[in-house]
């Protein structure tokens, strides 16, 4: 394909040429889909080294396996899928269970993309706002690997529940009652930081001037395309 029929193709079309032998076709869909795939990453994770594993595993995984998509759901939920498996065998096997501050780019890669940082911002804005996402993350990464995985794909990058039950491979009953288990254990590991941000809600403690985004980095190019 020319790099315009790269860019108008839709992403079977592109995994079709993938699997054709086209050379280039894999990175064009890799490149459409690739914020949100880091962010589910990043997220099932818990930091950047890993993320970039995981990601690579699962984008190994989809290369070689293209040729077996069945076409029963859409490329992005098996990409997603394929993705998401490849962060839980990680985290199965190593247990992976890291104390260190995660990147501060939860809220960001929601709307996907980064945000540019104010040039006004106040510091201990700053420092607050990356003191709360550590607190979130680290109790993100108290909970079992499925509900996180859930909890990821339903609540914080916006699928619906059934879409993510096809992304786990699981049924949708399944994929409620880790997110219904999910949210209550993070209740409950987050009370103290709720309580915390309620007083400071209160009128004497609310500071008149909001502060300003967060800056964060862009997601990794990821892995070059296997051989």
């Amino acid at each position: 394909m020319t790099p315009e029929e790269l860019e108008r193709a839709t992403d079977h079309e592109l995994l079709l040429a993938h699997v054709d032998g086209d050379p280039f076709a894999f990175g064009a869909l890799f490149h459409r889909h690739r914020d949100r795939l880091w962010a589910v990453a990043l997220r099932t994770m818990g930091n950047r080294e890993d993320a970039a594993d995981g990601l690579q595993d699962g984008l190994v995984a989809a290369y070689r396996r293209a040729a077996g998509f069945r076409g029963d759901a859409a490329v992005t939920t098996w990409l997603h899928r394929v993705v998401a498996n490849a962060c839980l065998d990680r985290l199965r096997a190593a247990k992976v269970r890291r104390a260190e501050p995660l990147p501060d780019d939860l809220e960001e890669y929601r709307g996907r993309g980064s945000v540019a940082s104010a040039s006004t911002e106040d510091p201990a804005d700053v420092s607050v706002a990356d003191e709360r996402r550590s607190q979130v993350l680290a109790a993100l990464r108290q909970l079992p690997d499925e509900q996180r995985a859930a909890l990821v794909l339903v609540d914080m990058e916006g699928y619906p529940v059934a879409e993510a039950a096809a992304m786990l491979d699981c049924a949708v009953g399944t994929v409620k009652s880790r997110c219904s288990r999910g949210r209550a254990r993070l209740a409950e590991l987050l009370a103290p930081l709720l309580a915390a941000e309620h007083d400071a809600d209160h009128p004497a403690y609310r500071n008149p001037d909001p502060p300003g985004p967060v800056e964060s980095g862009d997601p990794p190019r990821g892995p070059p395309a296997p051989a």
